[in-house]
Order: C-alpha cells, then structure tokens, then sequence
C-alpha cells in the first residue's frame, strides 16, 4: 500500500490548511508518497504565542501515534515546529519541521536570511531556535507585519504589509534570502518574490522538498 507523507497543520483553522495543499501541488507526483494535509481540529486558532505551540506539540505526537502505521513520515507545518522533537523520539519514522527546514534551505539560496513574521510576539522564539540550530549569523534579521493567522486570509493588506517587510529586509537589514515565517502565508510567495526580487521560500514547500528527497533516498 502506498504510504503517505502527512502535512499536519497544528492549528484548527482550515484555511491555512488549503493554502498549505495547494502550494505543494507542484511537488506531487504518482511515484512518490501521497502528501496528504491535514487540520488539527482540537488546535488553536492560530500557533502565536509559546502555550499555543505547547498546546500544539501535545496534539501533533498523539495525531503521529495515530498514523504511524501509514505513514511515510510527519511535516509539521507551523513555523514554530511544536511536537518536532517529540516526534524524532518515535523509531523509524522521518519527521521534519517547516521552521527548520526552511532555513536549512534559505542557507543554500544566500549568506543571510531575512524571516517575515506575523507578530513582534512570534519573533523572541523565532530567535531562539536559531540559537539552538547554531545559525544567529546567518539570520538577517526579522520584521513583523503585525497580523493575526486568521488576519492573513485578507489578501490585499497581508500582501502589502509582507512586500514592505521584505523590502526593509533587503535594504535595511541586508538578507539576500527571504523566508516566510508562517505557514499561513503560503499563497503569497510568488507574488512577495516578483515585488521584492530575492528568492523567497515558502517554509512548507522546502520541507515536503526535503522530506521527499530523504524518502527516495532511504535516509
């Protein structure tokens, strides 16, 4: 039976959960697992503050305990990866989060990456986990664009706020790569990339990447 690769959005709200699927249209194909998105019902609204994502992390190990037996392996789809180390405890199942992932990648695309998040709030942990992967100076810098996950979902005014955060990230803190520091954001990025022009990456898209080069290649 073909297996399948779970995307698990750890907050309760669908919509980001599509906007997740259907950024990673490009990276299906019929040889490889089935990526499936999935929205955790009993989560948060929106993963923005430390209790939200402890909240999360306790939902994301019981849905992988779940599924494991039909699972390629688990993408934790939030950029602040609650339940990835938890998961890694669980033997022979590959498990990656998108906060990580999209870094490792923006460290293949230029020097300094620049991350655009949604609250000044989101930022304290963002740093943190770039102290503990050891990467502080590659990380640019990070501009909030002050929404809320489910304020994303107005499109006009996320785009704008999101191109003028990019913008001061390329002139004023001097990032040569951009990442986007939510999940919710993935509807954005061709456009942010065209309006800013430095490489963008959509966290989601460079983990299930990751995650389906590391299953065809038996790591």
């Amino acid at each position: 039976m073909k297996k399948t690769l779970y995307v698990i959005n750890p907050n309760s709200n669908t919509g980001v959960t599509a906007g997740i699927d259907a950024a990673l249209d490009i990276l299906r194909q019929d040889d490889a697992p089935k990526i499936e998105c999935v929205t955790l019902k009993d989560g948060p609204p929106g993963i923005q503050t430390q209790r939200d994502v402890d909240l999360a992390a306790v939902l994301v190990r019981e849905f992988a305990e779940q599924h494991r037996e039909d699972a390629a392996g688990f993408v934790t789809a939030c950029f602040s990866d609650p339940g990835l180390h938890s998961l890694r405890e669980i033997p022979g199942v590959l498990s990656l989060g998108i906060s990580e992932g999209s870094a490792l990648t923006a460290m293949t695309l230029g020097q300094r990456f620049g991350v655009i998040a949604i609250l000044d709030v989101s930022i304290p942990r963002h740093m943190r986990a770039w102290a503990a992967m050891g990467i502080n100076d590659r990380v640019a810098g990070e501009v909030a664009i002050g929404r809320t996950v489910a304020e994303l979902s107005d499109s006009e005014a996320t785009l704008k706020s999101m191109i003028e955060a990019g913008k001061s990230l390329r002139d004023k803190h001097r990032a040569d790569v951009l990442v986007m520091g939510c999940a919710g954001m993935a509807r954005y990025r061709d456009s942010l990339q065209q309006a800013v022009g430095l490489p963008v990456v959509e966290p989601s898209q460079a983990t299930v990447a990751m995650a389906l080069g590391r299953l065809r290649l038996g790591w």
